[in-house]
């Protein structure tokens, strides 16, 4: 076997140090008060007790899949060790999200502390937290499939086609258990997440009358683990996936590259098999280097220091981009792709290393202009946002109009530039282009989900003020961070959609190699039965989803309301707070302190924590199954072709829907967020508490299992069934 790949583990081992030095400073940092201790510890056991009862109950599945992978191997053409991957990529995925959500729930409080003297100070913290999450999504990718491919390659060689393609069907492998953990984490973490969301705001803002973070409404510590367990850990999970998928759907594709003359001039035919790994391992290194950019003065903007460590790592790892491919593939080379009219019947397609270049650019391209799309249509102060809250001075159904006409408009333009995006890497580089252009855009994950996973610990940090009770100046340092967090929240949803879009057509192109199909004739009966079997998923999927945050949402309201109810101190403390409407504490009379202080640590946040609990983890299972069950029951007992026609539907409408929930969302909550800053409409003023609010809260209510349960599960959803179907390609017969 080449020796290159004896030393692709050593990057992976090197973001994982990077992990560990930046978590032992973020340690190091001061925790703050006793009573911000107290909180940040609520919110760090309720995450972590969800994910230890998640974790117990994937474990049952997770042994169970691995032990029928095992059993169904065939000598052939897979092999019993396709379990072991499987397994491997489980561990590494849960590992992920355990390494991202304990770190987070670690610097939420101490960014809080550190915003009582310093913007500046409360960003690195709260970056370095997401930077643990990033650089060990992409650290335990490369670690587990280096690893695997130096064993496998010492076992049975990849000096031939048969052994390399051999060592890539079992890895497959490896983005099956990864896959199949996202998508129970993004489903349970958005059902958890929502479900508190709903009972914070409906009960808590527009009932109550007080602030979703304040310590009297009940389902504050719910709401703040479910930041943790849905925008770390479910992120992370995500784009874990995404990130090991497009690597091995990429690495399969250039398997077929292997007996072309010119391949076998360097590196034994394998360059193109190797280039995915390298370039994530050199992405490793941009990564970290820009991560060190990433630094604000007092007084400055957070926005541009994030913007700053993401150009950085981008730029470098273009221009890496550029040598390694020329350095792993040959200058120009012939291939007959088998979903491309050949231009040369005897010779087949002319493609070059530097065609090879351009594909990887237009990924990196393609993946910051969706983002960036995103933002528009859900940012603050953009024009589709400012038309929501417009129509939102006629009441709830208007605003959900309007919000729901964003979220289809917002699909058109992100799918011209994938079109195009695809257009252009498959015209230089055929099925290998377009996976080579998915690797692309995800080469710099390390930051990208830094970047991303700061957002919801900036979020706690403002809860943990707000409950804390800290000088009004910290809410409004943490708040500006807050703010910078939903645009990077918004570019990451944006980006994660991109990078399933492109993973999925590079797992779709691998599944075709992989099953020998040559051509998918959407004629023929069975296919476009696959076709609409495959279109309809993603709505049936969504629906589950809805349904089960819809189910823990009610409830967690009633519980929020039992409490208001049945806890008298709860309900003096409500009335106090509505006679001192608009004063300061220090101007409320001194019963009336008393009476406050009195209800302080009464709200039982532990039963929020446990419903909103055990309804995701009992919500989660059935939709979770849908995308394993149907791809296998489709090519077992339907088709290759009909099983690749399922493929084609959930990819598209998969896409589609996960643009227009997550900007939809995204539109809604940002609406209500300008509304409570305070806006002005014809004349108008308007602020929290009036109808124009309430109507905007119910629209941001409705938004919010689109953009944080449904939408971003979709782009897991037609991911696992591409690894699914390519898992079992070589099994069908």
């Amino acid at each position: 076997m080449n020796s290159i790949f004896y030393y692709i583990p050593f990057f992976g081992i090197l973001a994982l140090l990077y992990t560990f030095w930046r978590s032992a400073w973020i340690n190091k940092q001061d925790a703050g008060t006793e009573k911000m201790q107290k909180i940040s510890s609520h919110i760090a056991e309720g995450a972590m007790a969800f994910l230890k009862a998640e974790y117990k109950i994937l474990s049952v599945f997770v042994i169970s899949v691995a032990l029928l992978l095992a059993y169904m191997a065939d000598s052939e053409l897979s092999s019993p060790f396709i379990a072991l991957s499987f397994l491997t990529g489980a561990i590494c995925s849960a590992l992920a999200g355990f390494i991202g959500m304990r770190v987070a729930t670690k610097a939420n409080v101490r960014t809080t502390n550190a915003a009582r003297t310093s913007i500046g100070k409360a960003l690195e913290i709260a970056f370095a937290g997401g930077s643990v999450m990033g650089l060990g999504v992409v650290g335990l990718g490369v670690l587990g499939l280096g690893s695997l491919m130096v064993l496998y390659g010492t076992m049975y060689g990849v000096d031939d086609a048969a052994g390399i393609t051999r060592v890539l069907t079992i890895i497959t492998g490896f983005s099956f258990g990864a896959s199949s953990i996202a998508l129970f984490a993004r489903v349970g973490g958005g059902i958890y997440t929502k479900a508190a969301d709903v009972g914070a705001d409906l009960v808590g803002k527009v009932e109550a009358g007080i602030p979703e973070d304040h310590p009297l409404n009940p389902a504050t510590i719910a709401d703040n683990v479910g930041d943790n367990v849905g925008d770390v850990a479910g992120m992370g999970a995500d784009l874990f996936e995404s990130y090991v998928g497009s690597i091995i759907g990429t690495m399969v594709l250039g398997a077929a590259f292997f007996g072309i003359e010119e391949f076998k001039a360097g590196f034994n035919g394998l360059g193109a098999v190797m280039l995915p790994l390298v370039i994530a391992s050199v992405g490793i290194v941009m990564s970290i280097i820009g991560t060190f950019f990433v630094k604000v003065k007092e007084g400055g903007n957070p926005q541009k220091a994030l913007n700053l460590g993401n150009i950085v790592a981008g730029v470098l790892m273009v221009v890496s981009s550029w040598f390694l491919i020329k350095w792993l593939l040959p200058g120009n080379w012939y291939f007959q792709d088998p979903l491309y009219q050949w231009a040369d019947p005897v010779l087949g397609n002319y493609y070059t290393s530097t065609g090879i270049f351009i594909a990887t650019v237009v990924g990196i391209v393609a993946g910051s202009l969706i983002g960036m799309l995103t933002e528009y249509y859900t940012g603050s102060g953009k024009k589709p946002v400012l038309g929501i809250v417009r129509q939102s001075v006629t009441g709830s159904a208007t605003n959900i109009i309007a919000g729901l006409s964003v979220g289809m408009m917002s699909t058109a333009i992100p799918v011209i530039v994938l079109a195009f995006a695809i257009i252009i890497a498959f015209h230089f580089g055929g099925l290998y282009g377009i996976a080579i252009a998915a690797v692309g855009m995800l080469s710099i994950l390390g930051i990208q989900l830094a970047v991303d996973a700061y957002g919801p610990i900036s979020d706690n940090a403002g809860g943990i003020a707000e409950m804390a009770e800290l000088p009004k100046e910290v809410r409004e340092r943490t708040d500006k961070l807050d703010a910078v967090g939903n645009t990077t929240a918004a570019i990451g949803k944006g980006f994660a959609i991109g990078s399933a879009a492109l993973t999925a057509l590079a797992l779709f192109g691998a599944y075709m190699t992989s099953a020998h199909i040559q051509a998918i004739d959407i004629s023929k009966a069975v296919v476009m039965s696959g076709l609409l079997l495959g279109a309809m998923i993603p709505f049936l999927f969504s629906a589950l989803a809805m349904q089960a945050v819809g189910r823990a949402a009610m409830a967690m309201i009633e519980e929020v309301r039992r409490q208001f109810r049945t806890i008298p101190q709860l309900q003096a403390a409500l009335d106090v707070m509505k006679r001192n409407t608009g004063k300061e504490r220090t101007e409320w009379s001194a019963a009336d302190v008393k009476v406050f202080e009195e209800a302080d640590g009464k709200a039982e946040y532990g039963k929020c924590v446990e419903i909103s609990t055990q309804s995701a983890l009992k919500q989660m299972v059935i939709p979770g199954l849908l995308a394993i069950i149907i791809p296998i029951a489709t090519g077992f007992l339907g088709s290759k072709e009909m099983l690749g026609g399922l493929l084609a539907g959930v990819t598209v409408t998969g896409v589609l829907m996960a643009i227009f929930q997550a900007n939809a969302g995204g539109a809604w909550d940002n609406a209500k967020k300008m509304i409570e800053e305070g806006v002005v409409i014809d004349g108008v003023s308007y602020k929290k508490g009036s109808e124009l609010h309430k109507a905007a809260v119910v629209g941001d209510t409705v938004g919010d299992p689109f953009k944080d349960t449904s939408g971003p599960s979709l782009n897991i959803l037609l991911k696992l069934m591409a690894v699914v179907a390519l898992v079992i390609a070589p099994l069908i017969k």
